[in-house]
């Protein structure tokens, strides 16, 4: 069992956090008690902006999926928001290797 932080508004993980998964919820809290530090407790302090949920559970309720268009067949498909751009058909990077 792990946590990870997403984004509330988006359900995407962070870039910096794609690979990171932590062994207790507080170990994820303490990251984001580290993003916030030194800043004014605002809409934008990172304990409003992001949540902590089980990985299984992450994926199976919280994650979007979003809808792109394959950038050689144009057909439109849905793939998770966390996809990075290397891995998906919508883009020229894709393509390219």
């Amino acid at each position: 069992m792990g946590y990870i932080v997403y984004h509330k508004a988006s359900t995407a993980i962070p870039g910096t956090l794609r690979n990171k998964v932590y062994k207790t919820p507080g170990a994820a809290q303490a990251w984001i008690t580290r993003q916030g530090k030194g800043m004014i407790e605002d809409a934008d302090h990172p304990k409003f902006i992001y949540a902590i949920a089980e990985v299984e559970y992450y994926h199976k309720h919280i994650e979007r999926t979003v809808k792109r268009v394959n950038l050689m067949s144009g057909v439109e498909y849905e793939e998770s928001i966390n996809t990075p751009s290397y891995m998906s058909p919508a883009s020229e990077t894709y393509w390219s290797m």
